[in-house]
């Protein structure tokens, strides 16, 4: 009896504790060994890890079919349903997992800012540390490779195309009117103050499907998700004051700025190349909202400006200066929700608003035009997989422009338009592998006033070559509707989009404070419109039958590791662009392109003075101008450009900072270009003026103060 029940005891145990050898080699694509792979059968303690040859082995009591989990690192966790009794000696393979630090990414075209970039060429701090930035985006963004130096201007001309085809959005809605208003050959600066943002990405071409009107670049702005805590900071500035807030609560966070600005004590102090009647004076501020739900951020802008002034400026066709006088009022608001849903669903929605009103009086006649413009958006992305993630969605911009102009004799005309873009876009990023990875995206847009459709592809490639370098291809169509300046008259005339072909090859190191980016392109412009007197007006004939090229190579090298407390970059390009457009009676190359540019900007801390001193020299070769004196159109061509500023930020105490700075050092006698007669003096020579800077130096002394718990912050991130 005994003997039968031990038997049938080990029968039960055989049967219900059997063990069986799980075993097998882990390796990569490659066929490489992984060593310290762990693997293991899922929802039990039963496994183990790889050797230093890939190779594993363990016993399981489980039995029948299982998943076999297998999961290191930088690579993809597998899961594997496996036939426990029949799983030795097998070979499993890892793919490289592409979220990973050190994966691959989309650069062609792109310079990223802030600290959510995984290569960012700039710093948040640079936008304002910048020598002859003087806290103005804009102006920081100019010395990167790709932009153009319109000095007179003052706005962003990218890789040949003119400001116009540069569209601005914040928090992914666009802004119709992201520059102050200026007059001709006065410079401008952008709207919107540095220190709200903490991510800039400026694209000089080949951008995603996201965006569209625009034929040249997008500039991204995006504000700060999250408040760092209480504090106020209080500025007095030679050309004026501002003082800011920020107050932080559980959930939510708000921050309130707003400024004077009055440039009479610069004017007084510096000889003007103008005739102010009125200096430059403003009254602005901003403020953001945050609010954050369980899954997802609410946001709220507000951004608004007044501005005048009054000058006198010299015209070569008149007898005596034109007397220009022009005040501005603007408003901006945007809000945007950004969130997670359902399975995995990500959600980004935004409405933008903004209004322009000018006044305008040009000696006794009077102009007046004003802009209302609003967006709306919606975009959802979905992460189908580690290796494929899709986006989608859609937008509708509305425009409504009048402009009523008075003479003081003669007959008042009245023109304008009511534009509406309807707008789909689709966007996958697919990644074949953590080296090797594509951004495919087509955006169909359908245009009301122009009635047309477009249809544009975009497409971009990335390949990893090294763990510090990678290259990328990218190509897409673009096209945008004619400036204001043009479909103003469309009640006479009957436009068409423009449009503009991107072709990009682009190489990128990047090592820990080092960046290096050189960058070959190709433009080809289309359906540029054109009209056949010396200005435009209501009675010019328009057609859309203009064309260009722009093509070149920008090189970009930033350093912040090799010397000490100094860190610095070096910006270069070169562009070949020529274009029939406007007036123009043939192709060639348009008044804002110089050939050559060169930018050096160096930071560096003096930690025994507590000072930060910084260098921007920017350098640009001759541009074009059209000499009525010579047979050749654009025959012409200036001096070369030269700039070099200098900044100096001192710290009185933490909170506490004293800051000066200084554009043209070196006084350098720039010429942007000349204005010609219309007519021949009795000589038969066409009489010139030239076009030359406002002033010869910018002079600039602030004192800057944060009062906050926190006694090491301070307002260097600002200046």
């Amino acid at each position: 009896m005994k003997i039968l029940i031990t038997a049938c005891l080990i029968l039960i145990s055989t049967v219900f504790f059997a063990q069986t050898i799980i075993s097998g080699k882990v390796v990569d694509q490659k066929g490489k060994p992984i060593a310290g792979a762990n693997i293991y059968i899922e929802g039990t303690y039963d496994g183990s890890s790889s050797s230093e040859t890939g190779d594993f082995n363990f016993e399981t009591t489980t039995t029948g079919n299982q998943i076999l989990v297998v999961s290191f690192l930088v690579f993809e966790t597998s899961k594997t349903q496996i036939d426990v009794s029949n799983f030795q000696n097998k070979i499993i393979k890892l793919k490289d997992n592409v979220n990973a630090l050190d994966a691959v990414v989309i650069t062609a075209g792109t310079f990223e800012a802030g600290g959510k970039a995984k290569v960012s060429v700039l710093k948040a701090l640079d936008i304002v540390t910048t020598a002859g930035s003087a806290g103005n985006i804009i102006a920081a963004l100019q010395t990167l490779p790709g932009t153009q130096n319109v000095a007179e201007d003052g706005r962003l001309f990218v890789r040949g195309g003119e400001a116009n085809e540069t569209q601005t959005f914040v928090d992914g809605v666009r802004v119709a009117q992201p520059y102050g208003a200026s007059a001709q050959n006065l410079p401008t600066r952008g709207r919107f103050s540095p220190f709200l943002f903490d991510g800039i990405s400026f694209s000089t071409g080949g951008y995603s499907a996201e965006y569209g009107e625009a034929l040249s670049s997008v500039l991204l702005l995006n504000t700060k998700d999250e408040a760092d805590y209480n504090k106020t900071e209080i500025s007095l500035m030679t050309v004026g004051l501002g003082v800011g807030n920020t107050q932080k609560w559980k959930k939510s966070a708000l921050t309130v700025n707003a400024s004077y600005i009055n440039l009479a004590p610069y004017q007084y102090a510096i000889k003007q190349n103008v005739d102010w009647n009125r200096p430059f004076q403003s009254l602005s501020g901003e403020t953001v909202y945050r609010y954050n739900f369980t899954n997802g951020i609410l946001k709220v802008y507000a951004a608004f400006d007044s501005s005048r002034f009054d000058v006198n400026q010299e015209n070569i066709n008149a007898p005596q200066k034109i007397r220009v006088n022009l005040n501005n009022n603007n408003f901006y608001f945007n809000t945007t929700y950004k969130g997670v849903f359902g399975s995995n669903w990500q959600i980004n929605s935004g409405i933008s608003y903004g209004y322009s009103k000018n006044k305008i009086k040009f000696d006794l006649d009077n102009v007046d035009n004003d802009e209302n413009a609003a967006h709306f958006k919606l975009k959802l992305k979905k992460n189908i997989s580690n290796r494929f993630k899709m986006s989608f969605g859609a937008d509708y911009f509305i425009t409504q422009f009048d402009e009523d102009f008075k003479p003081n004799t003669g007959i008042a005309n009245a023109v304008g338009y009511n534009s509406a873009i309807a707008a789909i876009f689709t966007e996958s990023d697919i990644y074949f592998s953590k080296k090797l990875a594509a951004k495919v995206g087509l955006r169909f847009s359908n245009n009301s006033l122009l009635e047309e459709t477009a249809i544009a592809p975009r497409i971009s490639l990335a390949y990893k070559m090294t763990k510090n370098s990678q290259f990328s291809l990218a190509y897409g169509d673009f096209s945008q509707s004619p400036n204001s300046q043009y479909i103003k008259y469309s009640k006479f005339h009957q436009f068409e989009s423009e449009k503009a072909s991107h072709y990009i090859v682009n190489y990128q190191f990047s090592k820990t404070g080092k960046t290096l980016i050189a960058e070959a392109y190709f433009k080809s412009y289309d359906n540029l419109v054109k009209y056949d007197t010396p200005t435009i007006q209501y009675n010019s004939v328009f057609n859309n039958s203009g064309s260009g090229y722009a093509k070149g190579l920008d090189l970009f090298w930033r350093d912040g590791t090799t010397f000490k407390n100094l860190e610095y970059w070096i910006s270069y390009s070169y562009i070949d662009s020529q274009r029939d457009y406007k007036n123009f009676p043939t192709q060639a190359t348009p008044s804002f392109i110089a050939n050559n540019s060169l930018s050096l900007v160096a930071k560096y801390w003096i930690n025994d003075w507590k000072s930060q001193i910084g260098f921007t020299n920017s350098f640009s070769t001759g541009r074009p101008y059209n000499n009525p004196n010579e047979t050749e159109f654009m025959n012409g061509k200036t001096k070369a450009y030269n700039n070099l500023s200098f900044n100096w930020a001192y710290l009185l105490s933490q909170q506490k900072i004293l800051y000066f700075s200084v554009s043209n050092v070196l006084g350098t006698q720039n010429v942007y270009g000349y204005d010609y007669a219309k007519n021949p003096n009795s000589n038969g020579i066409y009489n010139r003026t030239a076009i030359t800077p406002t002033a010869d130096r910018f002079l600039f002394v602030g004192f800057f103060w944060t009062i906050s718990a926190d006694k090491k912050d301070n307002q260097l991130k600002n200046l």
